[in-house]
């Protein structure tokens, strides 16, 4: 992996950790940000051997405080539709990616720092989190991808109390709503997320991509529709060896040795 300037990337056993690393701009989004996730996804699409990646911010402030404020306001509506392009694809490729990701928010996670969270497979938070979408408060709207996945995850009516009023809401109320997994304290959130990662690493890294896959898919299809691609993603892991191992294993009464082939 690459050196880089606002972000960290560190690994333990088969996770991946990225870690937004500007904390005195309480870790905001700006164009180097972006840009730099973007090539480390890059690398992680090349490496095999990772089973999960976890993102998560410097420090116990935030998260990601949202995108840098001196840089949206010099921008005009050209610019700012390549940008909000430029983050919904980045956030997109995230959504995508074949591991399960997983958003361990430790402080305020708003603006895009919401919508980062959002675009992950699901969020663990610690207790000092705050969520929120404030973008109105700014003249502006959520422009990556916060109006879409915000109504997904938490229902319209909420969604839409959230992004209009531009409030924030603390990690037991995000629990509540369905907007997050867990809240943890603050020194338990890493631990917990690897925890579980380590857990996701013992599982076969096929079967797990071609779920997330018909999740992702099949939620906005109709049901026959999306029994239809789970049937057809049930049959295509027959044709891997670590169904054989799998199945031959539980038979055996051993633990399985997946190697994702």
């Amino acid at each position: 992996m690459a050196n880089y300037e606002t972000i960290q990337f560190t690994q333990q056993a088969e996770t991946g950790l990225i870690k937004i690393n500007r904390p005195k701009a309480l870790n905001a989004l700006n164009l180097q940000v972006l840009s730099e996730l973007g090539k480390i996804l890059d690398d992680i699409d090349r490496d095999q051997k990772l089973r999960a990646l976890v993102i998560t911010g410097e420090g116990d402030k935030a998260f990601v405080a949202g995108a840098d404020i001196k840089e949206i306001h010099e921008l005009n509506p050209d610019k700012a539709r390549a940008f909000a392009e430029r983050g919904q694809k980045l956030f997109r490729r995230l959504e995508v990616l074949r591991i399960p990701v997983i958003a361990a928010v430790n402080g305020f996670a708003l603006g895009g720092g919401c919508e980062l969270a959002l675009a992950c497979d699901f969020i663990f938070a610690s207790e000092n989190a705050k969520f929120g979408l404030p973008e109105v408060s700014l003249g502006i709207m959520p422009g990556f991808g916060g109006t879409q996945r915000l109504a997904r995850q938490v229902g319209l009516a909420r969604a839409r109390e959230l992004t209009f009023s531009g409030k924030m809401v603390s990690a037991q109320e995000a629990l509540a709503m369905g907007l997050v997994n867990r809240v943890l304290p603050l020194s338990e959130l890493l631990p917990k997320v690897f925890e579980l990662t380590a857990q996701i690493a013992t599982r076969a890294p096929i079967a797990v991509a071609k779920a997330k896959e018909t999740i992702n898919t099949g939620i906005d299809l109709d049901l026959d529709s999306g029994l239809e691609l789970e049937r057809d993603g049930f049959a295509d892991l027959f044709r891997t060896q670590d169904q054989v191992e799998g199945t031959k294993a539980f038979i055996e009464k051993r633990q399985p040795q997946f190697r994702g082939v």
